[in-house]
C-alpha cells in the first residue's frame, strides 16, 4: 500500500507555471510507475505524464514540450514541472502510482489537487 498527497496546485495566468508535488508515505520500492493524471467534470480521466522505475517517460500530447515529469526517490516525491499553461489545462490533477505487489498490480490514487488557468 502507499499513500500519495499532492500539493502545488492553484490559480495561474495562462503562459505562467506551476509546480506540483505528490508525496509518497514509503519508499518507491515496488512502485512500477508514477503518473499524473487530470479530469474535468463530465469527462474521463486522463492520463497527463509517467514515469517508470527505469525513468522512461511519456505525456499526454496536449502537454507535449510544456510539462515535465520527475522523481526524487530520496524524498519519496513526483513532480510535474507545467509550463506555458493554457485555460485548457484547467482541471483536477490526481497522482497515480502503480504498485506491483505478488503477481498483480494495484493502482493508488491521491486526492487531487485543483489547478485552475485563467486571467
Amino acid at each position: 500500500q502507499v499513500q500519495l498527497v499532492e500539493s502545488g496546485g492553484g490559480l495561474v495566468q495562462p503562459g505562467g507555471s506551476l509546480r506540483l508535488s505528490c508525496a509518497a508515505s514509503r519508499s518507491f520500492f515496488s512502485i512500477k510507475a508514477l503518473g499524473w493524471y487530470r479530469q474535468v467534470p463530465g469527462k474521463e480521466r486522463e492520463l497527463v505524464a509517467a514515469i517508470t522505475s527505469g525513468g522512461s517517460t511519456n505525456y499526454a500530447d496536449s502537454v507535449k514540450g510544456r510539462f515535465t515529469i520527475s522523481r526524487d526517490n530520496a524524498k519519496n516525491t513526483v513532480y510535474l514541472q507545467m509550463n506555458s499553461l493554457k485555460p485548457e489545462d484547467t482541471a483536477v490533477y490526481y497522482c497515480n502510482a502503480v504498485v506491483v505487489a505478488g503477481a498483480g498490480e494495484y493502482d493508488y490514487w491521491g486526492q487531487g489537487t485543483q489547478v485552475t488557468v485563467s486571467s
